[in-house]
């Protein structure tokens, strides 16, 4: 016999032992808006506060108001129970239990989240979705790992599929030495190959990635295309975190946000602040979380810097208010990190007004885009004092700041608009689905 689990937002039946037995009203509902049922999978959604989770519940809330049905599949921690359904701002989210793929080990890491797919496959069929009829299937990666799943629910339902994809991996873990070439990088080649391989529309960052996927691209049921980060901007609500009431108050104010990790080369900062202590109006703040975090909060220690304060991670809502106290926004790629990728924050830079001041990776789509809407200064060597000079110019100059300001919000509506990205991912169901 079923049992019964009331979630937010109705009561669904399901069999104990993996059956499928979706409650008879929510399988009226399913068959509802046939055209558009729509399934977003990611391994981020808030409550979570990355980046990535953003960008999901802004796509979800996008296509929900174009009038399709989104449903957000993700990971989650169940407690015992295999699945959760819940309404988050109009947007059903379906949690399926898991294991945990936020591991700082990279080995555990790797093998959570190669298991990740067959867990969530086996919990989703217990699931009042488990005979959902999608007509799109569209995941976000990283992770690389999800093409089973993919494979399984578009065979059960003949969806197209589309891949958004952020990162290039494995080839950036080896450009930073993280992978080398050889047993394991082609392992993790061939899991990317299988997501590759279930996509039907595949949506990168920049122009420059095209080149990457070309031989991918070349059947005529595959197409590859530039999709922008996006982000929605939000109304201020005010911050958590005061800059006023901080030994930073009074001073201009370069902000960080987001990931602190290998891959963002954070080192050269600390140099920066440590060569800006004389500046006693320059301020440096980064919040956030990641693997150099605590490294970066025992540096400003060890180099007993009055100049700079780290805060953890805050809820997305506050970054509006939390920007708003700022006049700089950082952005860091590793110098040796060669794909190309616009970053989040970056996007919310942008969104927001705020100037950047940009370290990255030479010869990239971001250096040039800085560079051609002039909406900050970007520098690719690894001098600390061309990149103080940089830091001084933005400082000292409040008018070239604020032009860069309004080319910022100009370029955050044209280029890095959720409903933009929402329209050109449901534009894809135009085409016929790939047999897999």
């Amino acid at each position: 016999m079923g049992r019964a689990l009331r979630i937010r937002g109705g009561l669904f039946a399901f069999r104990g032992r993996g059956e499928c037995d979706p409650d008879p009203d929510h399988e009226f509902l399913l068959s509802m808006s046939r055209s558009r049922l729509i399934a977003l999978i990611s391994t981020d959604y808030p409550p979570l506060r990355t980046s990535a989770a953003v960008q999901l519940r802004d796509l979800a809330q996008q296509l929900a108001a174009l009038g399709h049905r989104p449903v957000m599949i993700v990971p989650a921690p169940m407690s015992g129970q295999p699945f959760g359904v819940e309404r988050i701002d109009g947007v059903e989210v379906l949690r399926v239990a898991a294991p945990e793929t936020r591991s700082p080990s990279f080995v555990r890491r790797a093998f959570a989240e190669m298991w990740l797919p067959f867990a969530m496959w086996r919990n989703i069929r217990k699931s009042p979705f488990c005979t959902a009829k999608w007509d799109l299937l569209v995941w976000y990666s990283p992770p690389i790992f999800f093409g089973p799943l993919i494979w399984v629910l578009q065979r059960g339902s003949g969806a197209r599929t589309y891949l958004i994809l952020r990162d290039i991996f494995p080839e950036w873990a080896v450009d930073l030495g993280l992978v080398r070439k050889g047993p394991v990088y082609l392992m993790f080649k061939a899991i990317a190959a299988l997501q590759y391989y279930v996509a039907d529309v595949i949506g990168v960052q920049t122009p420059s990635n095209l080149a990457y996927l070309s031989r991918w691209a070349r059947s005529p049921h595959r197409r590859i295309e530039v999709l922008h980060n996006w982000l929605e901007a939000t109304p201020d609500v005010g911050c958590s975190i005061a800059v006023d009431r901080t030994s930073l108050a009074g001073r201009k104010i370069f902000v960080y946000i987001g990931n602190m990790g290998v891959a963002q080369g954070m080192d050269i900062f600390m140099e920066l602040i440590q060569s800006l202590r004389h500046r006693a109006d320059i301020g440096f703040l980064f919040v956030g979380r990641g693997s150099e975090f605590a490294k970066l909060e025992a540096e400003k220690v060890s180099r007993d810097l009055n100049n700079v304060l780290f805060f953890g991670e805050i809820d997305s809502s506050e970054i509006p208010g939390l920007l708003a106290q700022c006049q700089i926004g950082l952005v860091a790629l590793h110098p040796d990190h060669k794909t190309h990728n616009i970053p989040g924050k970056f996007v919310s830079y942008a969104q927001y007004g705020l100037p950047v001041l940009a370290r990255v990776n030479g010869g990239t789509d971001l250096e040039r885009l800085i560079e051609d809407e002039a909406v900050g200064r970007v520098y690719a060597g690894n001098s600390v004092g061309e990149l103080g000079r940089l830091a001084e110019e933005l400082a000292d100059n409040d008018a070239l700041r604020h032009s860069m300001s309004e080319r910022g919000r100009q370029l955050g509506r044209r280029m890095f608009s959720p409903a933009v990205a929402a329209k050109q991912i449901v534009s894809s169901l135009s085409g016929p689905a790939t047999s897999l």
